[in-house]
């Protein structure tokens, strides 16, 4: 279990490849397999955010990661009933296979590193709102969900 965001960042330095994934965990996502919900086509990979930063981002790092944590639905957030199972953030290790239907990375390959405490997501909001518009974000990602749905 990790706790800070600086644990995540030092996971970072030991090399590329970090991804953040929300979901029931990897047991269960290996044992459903991967499909694209809408043309019920098997995808060739886990759907993850990327924790390392992109060339254009100057700003710091962790911040970076902290856009990325906030923008995964939060474990508080997520429903549970008989019907589903509990879902969580997870970190990944893994090669990128590819891309889903809607731009997010396909990783295959997958090393588990471990799971994100609700107060590392809870730091990460709080690092995001206090440096970002994040209530601008959160509509446009909102938007976007909208118009795939």
């Amino acid at each position: 279990m990790l706790y800070q965001l600086s644990e995540v960042e030092r996971l970072l330095d030991e090399g590329a490849g970090l991804y953040v994934r929300y979901s029931a965990g990897y047991a269960t996502d290996l044992e459903r397999g991967s499909v694209d919900a809408e043309s019920g086509l098997p995808l060739p990979g886990l759907a993850a955010h990327p924790l390392d930063a992109e060339a254009w981002w100057t700003l710091p790092r962790g911040e970076w990661v902290a856009r990325q944590i906030s923008r995964l639905p939060a474990p508080r957030h997520s429903p549970k009933d008989a019907l589903r199972p509990e879902r969580f953030a997870w970190l990944l290790r893994g090669t990128e296979a590819g891309r889903g239907p809607d731009g997010e990375v396909l990783v295959t390959d997958v090393e588990v590193v471990g799971r994100l405490a609700e107060c590392l997501i809870e730091q990460a909001d709080g690092v995001w709102g206090a440096r970002f518009d994040a209530e601008l974000g959160r509509r446009e990602a909102e938007l976007v969900s909208v118009a795939h749905a």
